[in-house]
């Protein structure tokens, strides 16, 4: 019996519910290093869950990974690896059609976590509503185009925005060494 050893996390994402997905670029280059690029990435991620019937909650894509979190579909509709896959596969080819790179490795891989405590959600939501400011691109999170920052400020009631912004994320355990 030949048994091999995964290459990659285990993406077990069969029940409903909350996911906090993370996401790198291969050798953690920076392969959406300009604003038409981020642009292009997060219209493709936005539209991605729409078409798979994941609703995000909160999103931030900087040059060389991403983070969101994401209500999956109730039904078997979509499946995060599906999406994922989709995504990487469909923005890989048009970051390499823009570097005349055919064939070049885009993305590494993805982590999920499933989210199934208030107060990790709380803290993970927060996290990654000011993941551009942890990395330093940004001083206010709202300033930073390609996060969820300035949509939670404009959609979500003072009080909900009160909450999430109490939540300390330092001692999260977030995989974001990038």
């Amino acid at each position: 019996m030949d048994i091999s050893w995964p290459h990659a996390p285990p993406h077990d994402c069969f029940a409903p519910g909350m996911y906090m997905v993370t996401a790198g670029t291969y050798m953690k280059l920076h392969h959406l290093k300009s604003r038409a690029r981020l642009r292009y990435f997060c219209e493709t991620l936005l539209d991605g869950a729409a078409a798979h019937g994941w609703e995000l909650q909160a999103w931030a894509v900087l040059s060389n990974h991403y983070h969101f979190i994401a209500k999956s579909p109730l039904e078997g509709k979509g499946s995060l690896a599906k999406w994922i896959g989709a995504l990487h596969r469909k923005t890989a080819i048009h970051l390499n059609g823009l570097d005349e790179t055919s064939g070049r490795k885009v993305w590494y891989n993805y982590f999920d976590t499933p989210l199934t405590f208030q107060k990790s959600y709380f803290a993970r939501l927060s996290y990654v509503n000011n993941n551009a400011v942890k990395h330093g691109l940004v001083l206010r999170a709202v300033d930073y185009p390609w996060c969820s920052a300035a949509w939670f400020e404009k959609n979500s009631t003072p009080a909900f925005r009160k909450t999430i912004e109490s939540f300390k994320t330092d001692d999260l355990n977030v995989f974001d060494d990038y």
